[in-house]
């Protein structure tokens, strides 16, 4: 599995040889230092970790820069960890850049989607409201959430509360172009999160490449 950070940048649309216009999404991907390689011997399974996105020496504690200083690299605002299946062929300090993916690989992507607050069950689960007419009180309220019998509410009922703002994985998308000089990623469809936010893309764990 490939994986790489970035900032989502807003979304745009190509067009195929035939005319056809597809809606991509632009990530900015990278490029991300590996700030630490773990091995099967000394830490009993073999990943990378990933750096991204340089911050002041200030912004991170001190045992914090002695593992980026370890590493030959300024503090990074996000470290994520990917566990691979065989050791690392890449070193520490190496660079995981947008062109270790390839136009019409699947890639899964995971962001943080927009925060909307709180929200009714109308909008949040899209239940349907009740009738305008004939004196009825029950517009927009969630209705019965229990019985009186034995006055309980059971576990996992869709009710109002906090709506948006939760990690949502969108899998199996198409990597429509990769641009390596301007680190982009043009990628099909929609991502989770606002513009500017934090994205991770990696190699989808279901599904094969396309053409």
């Amino acid at each position: 599995m490939t994986l790489i950070l970035g900032r989502k940048r807003g979304m745009t649309q190509l067009f195929n040889e035939d005319g056809t216009v597809v809606p991509v999404t632009v990530v900015e991907a990278g490029p991300c230092v590996v700030t630490q390689v773990k091995n099967t011997e000394k830490d009993g399974y073999d990943a990378i970790q990933l750096g991204f996105e340089d911050v002041p020496d200030r912004r991170v504690s001190k045992p914090q820069r002695g593992h980026f200083k370890a590493a030959d690299t300024a503090p990074k605002r996000y470290l994520r960890e990917q566990r691979l299946a065989a050791p690392a062929e890449i070193e520490r300090g190496g660079l995981v850049k947008a062109d270790a993916f390839a136009v019409g690989q699947l890639v899964d992507v995971i962001g943080t989607s927009k925060g909307r607050g709180f929200a009714g069950t109308i909008k949040r689960h899209g239940f349907s409201r009740g009738p305008e007419s004939h004196g009825c009180m029950n517009v927009r309220q969630p209705g019965s959430i229990g019985t009186k019998r034995t006055g309980k509410l059971f576990p996992g009922k869709r009710m109002s509360g906090h709506f948006g703002d939760a990690r949502i994985t969108t899998k199996n998308l198409k990597l429509v172009r990769v641009d390596a000089d301007r680190n982009l990623l043009f990628i099909k469809g929609s991502v989770p999160g606002a513009n500017g936010s934090f994205v991770q893309v990696q190699t989808a764990k279901t599904g094969s490449v396309k053409a």
